[in-house]
């Protein structure tokens, strides 16, 4: 049964529209005023959320604010009500998120035909991934009913894939963001959308210890389309809200980039949360191309097509890493932490880091280095004119309403180099005694240091 929210002040209200939909078998939970509404959308998760836009305490635009800036509730469909009919507000709650406009008073058909048109559109986004929730409890159920295999899976690894597929269910994940930071000036120019598992019994559970077992039981897959539209939803209200230029980067797992329909899914998650393909940044690993090059480079072709950026991740931690700059034509090339530690006294890092942004920029590629954590390290890559860092000399990863700080305060995240211009020099050449005859005499002065100058 379909769970809709109304958020409405005036009680007679409120009443008719719970007492309309419930008629409609809808399930209707009631807030009285904006405050409410918010704590309620946030326990409850509803499918749909009906919110008057004219209410004390806290009106409709900041219950909208509030919930896209939430990565759990960022998606839910968001419908005003309002009685104002000025173009300047439809505008100003569109650039909130508000996926649509009732304006009072509506008939009957009006409320039920936006709450139709917009639970189809959520369900063509979440279909898939309820599909794979469903094909992950098969399995699990087929793993400890059937007692050959159920020797072999060793109880620990049962019970994990249990809580993985209970986490995607109960919403126990968030999205982490870290800053994408210009060498130029400091300034934050995007972000990495990094997946963390709250459980509620274990605590924060390590990526390094979930993200193995959900690419081998296929639970990445709604796992890594949930992060994504979590992360194109909070960029495009953040882009929305004016912090412009920005562009959000999500991974792509291996058994996503084997799906020859998630170009298909990536368009839906584009046209559902209103982000520009040219926000979006894709970042695959080297093995995940080599896991299945052919279907990996249709795909790639496909979103490249679309105006979408694709970046290859870890770079030099695989193998065959030159054949594949040669066979797609990526974008980004992130240079693996690895070598960028100590880069400015290990000299085969510095080494490797130098000829790795050399290499990036001869491509005409942008060269985002990781793992950035000392000043030292940040002055060698700025003499190496690396283009974008991130690192933790910046900021860890952080939930998205910390994150927001951040670019409310828009400050430069590091101090950025002055810029210097180098001196121009010029070869000597030795004069034939034809020219030294030819050439007019200088008077030769004596330098501040005693040394001759001209």
């Amino acid at each position: 049964m379909l769970k809709i929210l109304v958020i409405e002040d005036d009680e007679l209200i409120r009443e008719t529209i719970k007492q309309l939909l419930e008629s409609h078998s809808y399930r209707v939970i009631a807030a009285e005023n904006g405050r409410v509404g918010v704590q309620v959308a946030l326990s409850d998760l509803p499918d749909l959320i009906l919110c008057d836009v004219q209410m004390p305490e806290l009106d409709g635009y900041e219950v909208l604010r509030t919930l896209r800036q939430n990565s759990l509730a960022a998606t839910i469909p968001f419908i005003f009500l309002t009685a104002q009919g000025a173009k300047a507000d439809f505008r100003r709650g569109m650039e909130l998120g508000a996926d649509d406009y009732l304006t009072k008073p509506f008939t009957k058909l009006e409320l039920l035909g936006a709450i139709s048109s917009r639970v189809s559109k959520r369900q063509t986004i979440t279909q898939p991934l309820t599909e794979a929730l469903q094909q992950a409890e098969a399995r699990l159920n087929y793993l400890v009913n059937d007692s050959a295999t159920a020797n072999v899976v060793s109880p620990e690894k049962l019970a994990l894939e249990a809580l993985l597929r209970r986490a995607l269910a109960q919403g126990e994940f968030q999205v982490y963001y870290q800053p994408q930071v210009d060498i130029t000036n400091g300034k934050i120019i995007g972000a990495e959308a990094l997946v963390r598992w709250q459980n509620p019994d274990r605590g924060i559970i390590s990526p390094a210890d979930f993200i193995p077992l959900a690419e081998e039981t296929g639970l990445i897959i709604p796992i890594g389309e949930w992060v994504l539209l979590s992360a194109c939803a909070q960029a495009a209200s953040w882009i929305s809200a004016g912090f412009s230029p920005f562009r959000i980067s999500v991974n792509l797992s291996a058994r996503q980039l084997s799906d020859p329909k998630i170009a298909e899914r990536i368009v839906q998650i584009l046209e559902a949360t209103g982000l520009e393909p040219a926000n979006l940044e894709l970042e695959m690993t080297e093995s995940a191309l080599v896991d299945n090059a052919s279907v990996a480079g249709a795909t790639l072709n496909q979103l490249k097509a679309l105006g979408i950026r694709i970046a290859i991740d870890d770079f030099g931690t695989g193998y065959a890493t030159l054949g594949y700059l040669k066979q797609f034509a990526f974008d980004t090339l992130k240079i693996d932490r690895i070598f960028v530690r100590n880069a400015n006294e290990d000299a085969q890092n510095s080494a490797i880091t130098t000829a790795v942004i050399l290499l990036g920029h001869s491509l005409n590629m942008t060269v985002i280095a990781e793992g950035v954590e000392t000043k030292a390290e940040l002055a060698f890559l700025e003499q190496n004119k690396c283009d974008i860092m991130q690192g933790y000399l910046f900021s860890r990863p952080e939930p998205a309403p910390v994150f927001e700080n951040l670019l409310h305060l828009g400050k430069p995240l590091f101090e950025a180099p002055r810029s210097t211009v180098s001196p121009r020099i010029i070869p000597f050449v030795s004069l034939s005694e034809r020219e030294k005859s030819e050439k007019p005499a200088v008077p030769v002065q004596a330098s501040a240091n005693g040394r001759s100058a001209r």
